[in-house]
């Protein structure tokens, strides 16, 4: 249940005549990456298409949208904003016409240099469209005075800082690229003789393509009619900083991140959990879904049962009604609802994924004491989330995170539970194979790219958007 904000999903397919659909397809199992927004762009080899809104896969496409996706290949977006606002400008894949034709780029990450880019170009005439640091990516590739398409990327890649997974389209290539420390996953894979890249694994599950390796860092892979070509924009770091909250929080437990299942991995949080951090109750219950499977860990290693004490809504959208009645809770009791016969009277164990601000959790809490709980256990199978990430994942500022402020004993009382523990950053990185690679920056304040001040999301924006929606709805474009 962390305040955490996802990420973004990026998909590619080169070389199925389905393209867009396996695309739509492969976005709708993304999903959790990103609800903000989505888009699809295509390519026959001759003309490029394109769409896009804001709000769910489900609801920016339908069948008619999808047959006019013609081409035997696709690059396709699911966006949580991390810089730039959420309107329609800022939607990806984001596509632009320049002297080598036309470049569409999908992008998964945060570049920790780009108000210096932007402020640079600006001041020697550039005009942007969007808010995204995504759009400074394909400035800079159009800049460029290299001759090939991949030489061009490289030369941009080589000028941007931060987290990065990147797939480009153009009328007749698929390009990948991820950043030189590794922060976000990019996977491979195959459908027959089509290619596909995607964020998390599980996509290629949906569509029956075979997981066969992660783009590496500093890797792009080019794809075309020749198949796959793999060249290197930079080596790789000597040290790696894969983001260590993909296994806690952003990935499915049925994908496969960074080259470990995510199930497995977090089971061992949970079992790691109940080893440094027993107590007695009468069973376990998870906060869902993010902590199902680290609750079940938690409940298989203390050998308490498992139970099913709260249940998601899991058709909640916005919601624009304000009932009058106050201290009601109304955002946590529309999302949970607690199973009074199961917990009424009982020490409970709840786990959770993290804490960031702490007052969705206060008011569970107070939810679960209102269901006639005798005690609660907070178990959260992180450390303390004590920095803020600059990285792709749209955590608070650090004055806003409570374990910045506040002791674990001080967040245990202001949360009104029993007791409270966190997994150390020790049993968090046990958990892994080579915690040396991971990142962990927003426990420890470790941070492995300098940085210049607080980053935030709207650094860019200058004008207020008005109204809910967009004005203009995402068109076919050719």
């Amino acid at each position: 249940m962390s305040s955490v904000k996802e990420e973004c999903a990026v998909f590619g397919v080169y070389g199925h005549e389905e393209a867009a659909q396996i695309t739509y397809l492969g976005l709708y199992s993304l999903q959790h990456r990103g609800q903000e927004s989505s888009g699809i762009v295509t390519s026959d080899g001759k003309r490029v298409y394109e769409h896009k809104d804001l709000g769910l896969v489900s609801k920016v496409f339908n069948e008619r949208i999808i047959k006019h996706l013609s081409g035997h290949m696709a690059i396709g977006h699911n966006r949580y904003s991390t810089t730039g606002l959420t309107r329609l400008e800022n939607v990806q894949p984001f596509l632009v016409n320049c002297k080598i034709g036309k470049i569409a780029v999908a992008h998964n990450g945060n570049l920790v240099n780009a108000v210096e880019i932007r402020n640079a170009m600006e001041n020697e005439g550039s005009i942007f469209r969007s808010t995204m640091d995504s759009e400074i990516i394909v400035h800079l590739i159009a800049r460029s005075k290299e001759k090939r398409l991949e030489d061009m990327i490289a030369e941009a890649l080589n000028s941007i800082k931060g987290a990065f997974s990147l797939v480009f389209m153009t009328k007749s290539k698929i390009i990948a690229a991820r950043d030189t420390r590794g922060f976000r996953p990019l996977c491979i894979g195959k459908l027959g003789d089509s290619w596909i890249f995607s964020s998390e694994s599980c996509a290629f599950d949906l569509i029956g393509a075979t997981y066969i390796r992660e783009v590496e860092p500093g890797e792009v892979c080019v794809i075309d009619e020749n198949g796959l070509e793999s060249i290197r924009f930079a080596e790789p770091e000597e040290r790696l900083h894969k983001c260590i909250f993909e296994f806690i929080y952003f990935s499915r437990p049925d994908s496969k991140v960074f080259g470990e299942n995510v199930d497995k991995v977090r089971r061992e949080l949970g079992r790691r959990l109940a080893d440094e951090s027993p107590t007695e109750a009468d069973f376990v219950i998870s906060v869902p879904d993010s902590s199902n499977t680290i609750a079940l860990g938690y409940a298989e290693r203390s050998k308490l049962p498992f139970e099913l004490g709260l249940i998601r809504n899991h058709y909640v959208g916005r919601t624009f009604i304000q009932p009058r009645q106050k201290n009601r809770d109304w955002d946590v009791r529309i999302k949970f609802n607690p199973v009074r016969g199961v917990l009424k009277g009982k020490r409970i164990v709840v786990v959770d994924d993290s804490i960031v601000r702490g007052s969705t959790m206060k008011k569970l809490v107070t939810m679960l004491r209102q269901a006639g709980t005798a005690e609660v256990h907070l178990r959260i199978g992180s450390p303390p989330i004590e920095h803020s990430c600059y990285y792709g994942i749209d955590t608070p500022t650090q004055g806003e995170l409570i374990a910045s402020t506040h002791s674990v004993q001080k967040i245990q009382e202001f949360l009104g539970v029993d007791s409270l523990r966190y997994l150390s950053i020790e049993g968090l990185l046990a958990c892994v194979s080579d915690p040396e690679t991971f990142c962990v920056s927003c426990f420890s304040g470790a941070y492995p790219i300098t940085r210049h001040g607080e980053y935030e999301k709207d650094v860019f924006e200058d004008t207020k958007v008005c109204g809910e929606g967009p004005e203009v709805k995402g068109e076919m474009e050719s």
